[in-house]
């Protein structure tokens, strides 16, 4: 495993044998606080994709350098998967962010449901949004991710339930259902999943939905967290779809 795995722009001309510098807040974490040295190995992935492995040839107080011997490419996920996240509340928030990008999530809504307690407004929700995404930039390290995945701007009911209508296929994780995630059949493009508040998705809610073409499934014979339950039913449909796939 590499000693070191950081999130930094690349340029379009790396190659095997060039030299990448680390700098700027992640250089200076790389060399100050990690202590990395020269012949060490790390990682830097742009977070879209694209990474480069290779020996530290030198390292300053505000970065390092590292020659590239080996090129990374991240598979494209098949399916994309977006979740749609009510807010949770402030101090189970960075849990949900956390687990979703471990789990391989593609790209998190964050979703101003009618019975979320949390309100993103104005200033705050351009701030909660900017701390959703280094959540799922730091995420994204620790599980040696390439791709860093999109914290989009907070969401309506009406800007979700478009989403949904436009999406190959959509689920909604509901207690009422009748349907078990692991019964359904998710397309090998892109589907997205809706998880509601911790009080619950509202009625006029699930009809818009409803009216968008999504699908409530139950993911467990008992009711999860709201932070917990889109990573479980991440995991369970990756595992339907590569049954598929394989069927």
């Amino acid at each position: 495993m590499s000693d070191g795995f950081f999130v930094s722009p690349l340029g379009e001309q790396v190659a095997v044998g060039s030299v990448v510098t680390l700098d700027g807040p992640e250089g200076r974490h790389a060399a100050v606080v990690r202590r990395i040295g020269v012949g060490e190995t790390v990682t830097v992935t742009d977070g879209r994709g694209r990474g480069v492995r290779g020996p530290v040839v030198a390292v300053r107080k505000d970065g390092l350098d590292l020659q590239v011997a080996e090129l990374l490419t991240a598979r494209p996920s098949t399916p994309r998967i977006v979740v749609v996240q009510a807010l949770p509340k402030n101090e189970r928030a960075e849990q949900a962010v956390d687990l979703l990008t471990e789990i391989g999530v593609d790209e998190i809504v964050p979703w101003q449901a009618s019975r979320s307690i949390v309100r993103w407004v104005g200033e705050r929700g351009d701030k909660s949004r900017a701390k959703w995404q280094a959540v799922a930039r730091e995420a994204a390290k620790q599980s040696r991710r390439l791709t860093v995945p999109e914290v989009t701007p907070v969401a309506s009911t009406a800007e979700v339930a478009t989403r949904l209508a436009q999406a190959p296929a959509a689920y909604v994780l509901h207690e009422g259902a009748t349907v078990r995630v692991t019964e359904t059949r998710p397309p090998r493009t892109e589907l997205v999943i809706v998880v509601g508040p911790e009080g619950g998705i509202s009625p006029d809610e699930l009809a818009a939905f409803s009216a968008a073409g999504a699908h409530q499934v139950l993911i467990a014979d008992t009711v999860l967290r709201s932070v917990t339950a889109g990573a479980v039913a991440v995991a369970q449909l990756r595992l339907v779809a590569d049954l598929w796939r394989e069927g």
